[in-house]
């Protein structure tokens, strides 16, 4: 072979191998592109993620009221109401009328060892708000809650935004007790307004109870299906309001409310804590009316109107 060749040949050469190496760089910036462009891409996807998800715990949250000191100061007066205070409301001049219904023949309902207490509601509804308000005096008699919060009821119900707390959350514990409940939805319609945002779902076996108790001969008929509902281990159980405590009969906001609970004359006394010594008798008939200083011969004395 020639000079003259060979010289194209290693010109052709040089011309491939300089072909491939433009080649291979072409397809090395398409990567890095392609990497940065799917980088980009999953920021955007994380950052709507975050957007919907903050907007739908923003409104799951049902977070509203007292915050910092003046929720701390509502919180310790509805979970630590004197014993004395209780005793002087005694039912706070109403009867049960036959609101909480005994059970017979069913299986204890325990958790742990312990009897419990179940609770079903949501906090769009106006008749859980008035009821929690005595539920958590009574539960505080038999142990600790941590992580309270206040809401209000719907502002689309009637009556609109009751001042009262929500259990989604919350601890309860306790050495004579458990505690479960459920709050099946929040107090915000969703965005077509049709429905209140989900946020709890009841187990199978709180269904179960839900479809046996909360219908007759329990409640009657049109009550069916009612919330709030508590089943007080099996051995009693309370479908939707109790007589003397209804969202009318809670007067003014947290602050008022709370405080007045240590005043036996204020018609908030009488509502809520009246129902909390109810409450309380159908609990201590599951702890053998201990302890002693929630189980009191005023709260004795209320059991047989169980």
């Amino acid at each position: 072979m020639g000079k003259a060749s060979r010289a194209k040949t290693d010109i052709s050469r040089r011309e491939r191998i300089a072909a491939q190496q433009a080649a291979q760089r072409r397809r090395e910036q398409q990567q890095r592109l392609l990497m940065a462009g799917g980088a980009i891409l999953a920021v955007v996807v994380i950052v709507i993620g975050f957007v919907i998800w903050n907007a739908n715990r923003s409104a799951g949250s049902s977070a509203n009221g007292p915050t910092g000191a003046a929720l701390t100061s509502v919180v310790n007066d509805v979970t630590n109401v004197p014993a004395s205070t209780l005793g002087s409301v005694n039912a706070g001049g109403s009867s049960l009328q036959g609101a909480i219904q005994k059970i017979s023949g069913a299986t204890p309902l325990t958790e742990n060892g312990k009897p419990e207490v179940f609770f079903d509601g949501a906090e769009y509804c106006p008749y859980c708000a008035a009821n929690r308000w005595g539920l958590v005096v009574a539960l505080s008699r038999f142990g600790t809650f941590s992580g309270l919060k206040t809401i209000h009821s719907s502002s689309s119900d009637t009556p609109a935004n009751v001042p009262t707390f929500t259990f989604y959350g919350s601890t309860y514990t306790s050495n004579y007790i458990s505690f479960t409940a459920v709050e099946e939805t929040t107090n915000q319609l969703n965005s077509a307004g049709t429905a209140y945002v989900p946020l709890q779902t009841p187990t199978a076996a709180q269904q179960a109870l839900l479809t046996k108790y909360d219908a007759p001969p329990y409640t009657s008929a049109q009550n069916k299906g009612a919330i709030p509902f508590v089943d007080f281990g099996n051995q009693y159980v309370q479908s939707g309001d109790l007589p003397m405590l209804t969202p009318t009969s809670l007067q003014g906001d947290w602050s008022k409310i709370s405080a007045d609970l240590k005043n036996p004359s204020s018609a908030n006394a009488k509502a809520v804590d009246g129902a909390a010594n109810f409450m309380t008798a159908a609990i201590c008939k599951l702890t053998n009316n201990q302890p002693a200083t929630a189980c009191t011969s005023t709260v004795q004395a209320l059991e047989p109107q169980l």
